[in-house]
């Protein structure tokens, strides 16, 4: 097959940190290729130097087998190249269509709305896809977020699609979608280079390459090797979701009694639910049914219009986020960068962020800095988060350490119960097990957990009781031991089972 693009020998330095490390790569026409790696491999930083966002300290890319200097993402895109980012690069007050203009290079600044509409709906009957082009992308949910983001790139016509977990938002149905648009634009002679840490996914694709501390271990063919292969290329080690062991649940400490609230669609509509201590209660269902809105309730970030939220008996219902943390809760929410850290301070002011005014860390007003460092190293070793130091700015790190940085935090100031929205969305393997041994861990400590996920097979997993949401309600709520994911998965699309109740049990 003809190289559409090759990488020789890059390498790349943040001062004293070496990102990657004499990389070679090739790329080659209409195939599916896969970049894997835990977090911080150097990944994100080779697809950076690839799409332009950054430049190499040495080595050279061609592509068409020519030699190009990439020092813009404009340069890339006009040779074809085009990303998909993990965090989406998209302006939330304009519409798809809009977003897709202002993202289009080259076409002056009267290029026509009709037209691109009209552009964009034909590649949406094409690929089969549903999205609403007129509305602002700030309304949308995630997985249609997703989706705008690639039919910006399939928009530009591109010859080398670079998708960044791509996956992690979307539905099991979108992600069979996206992967069946993938193969069509591979028979089409483009190529796809595609970041996942779903070893399922990884098998999809025609070749692998595995990154490890910014070199790459190995390339090979997918048909030649299986899950347990990827995994010791990756992290040296198989790795395996750990599994609750049986342990009947103690008395109620989470308590929603008939909640509702505001929102439309992602509205909380008479809801009730439970979690026991040492119990983990999983939340399934397609994004944007209401499982933010369900854990911000609880957390003191939304308003309860109608019901009661108890903890331990005791009534945090409108509660603020402070008096519901004082009150035991620790919230993890679904967008570590967004809701959960401040990207330009270091691990110091992230790690007690929301504890900067108790007495263990502040005197009469002032952050005790020493105390405060101390807690971080230590939180440092005891969740291996890999970081140069305790004063780099969290933006800097790999998406995983970036997420472990959250749970450290919510799990120190958490004494009760766990809110844990998505906690291994976008992270590798390797940290997913980590997490999951966390959460089974207090789960033996006695904590209250509340698990959303997108991955049925951990909740199934993981998950004492499995409930079901759709469009803010509870479909059905199920002993994880006594439901299949044929019946979650039919509940989560909206269908009916005359065995489930119509408000959960507590």
């Amino acid at each position: 097959m003809e190289s559409q693009l090759r990488v020789h020998h890059l390498s790349k330095r943040f001062g004293n940190f070496v990102a990657l490390s004499d990389v070679s790569l090739e790329i080659r026409r209409g195939e599916m290729h896969c970049l894997l790696g835990e977090n911080g491999a150097g990944k994100s930083t080779l697809t950076g130097c690839i799409s332009g966002y950054l430049q190499a300290d040495s080595g050279s890319i061609d592509v068409l087998d020519r030699p190009v200097h990439l020092r813009s993402p404009l340069d890339a895109c006009r040779l074809g190249i085009g990303m998909v980012h993990q965090h989406f690069v998209l302006v939330p007050t304009l519409t798809v269509v809009e977003n897709v203009i202002a993202g289009t290079p080259g076409r002056g600044l009267l290029q026509k709305t009709k037209e691109t509409k009209e552009a964009l709906s034909t590649l949406c009957r094409r690929h089969k896809l549903q999205v609403d082009l007129d509305a602002p992308v700030g309304e949308l949910d995630v997985g249609q977020q997703q989706w705008a983001e690639i039919l910006k790139c399939l928009y530009l016509d591109v010859s080398l699609l670079i998708l960044d977990e791509p996956t992690a938002v979307l539905t099991p149905q979108e992600s069979v979608r996206l992967f069946d648009v993938l193969r069509e634009l591979n028979q089409h002679g483009t190529a796809v280079l595609l970041i996942t840490h779903k070893l399922d996914e990884v098998l999809q694709c025609d070749r692998v390459t595995v990154m490890r501390k910014g070199k790459v271990v190995t390339t090979v063919a997918t048909a030649d090797c299986d899950k347990a292969d990827l995994s010791k290329f990756m992290v040296g080690r198989v790795t395996a979701t750990p599994r609750r062991d049986p342990r009947p649940p103690g008395e109620l400490r989470l308590e929603m009694r008939n909640i509702s609230s505001s929102g439309g669609r992602r509205a909380i509509s008479n809801l009730s639910l439970g979690v026991h201590r040492g119990e983990i209660v999983g939340i399934a269902g397609v994004s944007g049914n209401g499982q933010k809105e369900l854990f911000e309730l609880i957390a003191g970030i939304g308003r309860v219009l109608a019901g009661q939220i108890l903890c331990d008996g005791v009534d945090v219902t409108n509660a603020s986020p402070a008096a519901v943390s004082r009150a035991g809760i620790g919230h993890v929410p679904q967008d570590r960068y967004a809701e959960g850290l401040v990207g330009e301070f270091g691990l110091i002011d992230n790690l007690t962020l929301g504890r900067q005014r108790d007495p263990e860390f502040s005197r009469f007003g002032f952050l005790l800095r020493r105390r405060a460092r101390h807690f971080a190293e230590q939180s440092v070793e005891r969740f291996s988060i890999a970081t140069r130091s305790v004063d780099t700015p969290v933006n800097t790190l790999s998406g995983g350490n970036a997420q472990k940085i959250v749970i450290a935090r919510e799990l120190f100031q958490a004494s009760k119960v766990l809110l844990a929205n998505q906690p291994t969305r976008g992270v590798d393997v390797g940290v997913i097990e980590s997490i999951y041994q966390l959460l089974l861990e207090k789960r033996r400590e006695g904590y209250a957990i509340l698990l959303a996920s997108d991955e049925l097979d951990d909740l199934f997993a993981l998950s004492d009781r499995i409930a079901v949401m759709y469009e803010g309600r509870i479909a059905g709520v199920f002993d994880s031991d006594d439901v299949s994911i044929e019946q979650i998965g039919h509940l989560m699309a909206g269908g009916t089972d005359s065995s489930s109740p119509n408000r959960a049990e507590i």
